[in-house]
């Protein structure tokens, strides 16, 4: 164990890690271990090498190849947040994985509104944040992450994917970027926790994909242009159109990024 505590330099956050061959997701383990008499310390995670059920947002389906990428759960319990602050969380766990990967890939990195990582209009990798609620509070939180690292082919219904090889064509230590994520999102985790919220909510915004920028989107039956000018505190897109601005949830809209106008 001495070479985990070398390299996870945090307080909490990844001190406690179970790698594991093979699960059908790092999130049902977390929720089952959670689920026993015994109590799991925060900052708790699961790696596995293999997912055979990995989710992302709306059950689309998560492809990653054996032994190239990271899929991992962190156990947090954010009892200081209120059920209207959930978002906050979704914020600092993205910004957590930007600033592990922003030194490696530079500028083209962004955060895709709610909680993707992009490099130029591809997809790096993914969260799916379920929160256990107690009354007004979040009790628990699980929160599930998988980012391409080391696979360099993927398959065709995953034509919007990329890894961190296929862009710099070399291959990372899975476990120095899994333990710099882990400090990472305990370092914007533990700014929450002092009530740094709007510092945490401006970071997000400043690193988001298509922020300001003139795209193309569609909302129903309805493609249309317009511009990201913010995200509401309880996570809705607000998205100008003309002259009118109008806000979104995950499920009603599109952004048409492989769309050539």
């Amino acid at each position: 164990m001495t070479l985990q505590n070398n390299i996870f330099s945090g307080l909490f956050v990844g001190q406690n890690l179970l790698s594991l061959k093979e699960v059908d997701s790092t999130n049902n383990f977390l929720k089952n271990l959670l689920t026993n008499s015994k109590p799991v310390p925060e900052g708790t995670v699961i790696m596995a090498e293999t997912q055979f059920a990995g989710r992302g947002q709306q059950n689309n389906k998560w492809h990653a190849e054996p032994g190239k990428n990271l899929t991992f759960s962190i156990l947090l319990k954010p009892t200081f947040l209120s059920v209207t602050e959930q978002f906050d969380l979704t914020r600092a766990v993205s910004l957590g994985v930007y600033d592990t990967l922003c030194p490696i890939l530079g500028s083209a990195l962004k955060i895709k509104w709610p909680n993707d990582i992009y490099y130029g209009d591809k997809k790096l990798g993914g969260m799916l944040i379920e929160n256990i609620l107690q009354g007004n509070q979040i009790k628990s939180a699980i929160i599930g992450i998988g980012l391409n690292i080391n696979q360099d082919v993927f398959p065709d219904e995953a034509s919007n994917a990329t890894s961190v090889k296929q862009i710099l064509h070399k291959d990372y230590d899975l476990r120095l970027i899994l333990a710099e994520i882990c400090n990472n999102v305990e370092a914007y985790y533990l700014s929450l926790k002092a009530g740094k919220i709007n510092d945490v909510r401006n970071a997000y915004l400043n690193r988001l994909y298509w922020f300001n920028e003139q795209k193309r989107f569609k909302a129903g039956d309805d493609v249309f242009e317009g511009i990201i000018t913010g995200v509401k505190d309880n996570g809705l897109l607000v998205v100008q159109q003309n002259d009118n601005e109008n806000t979104y949830n995950l499920k009603e809209i599109e952004f048409l990024n492989n769309i050539k106008p």
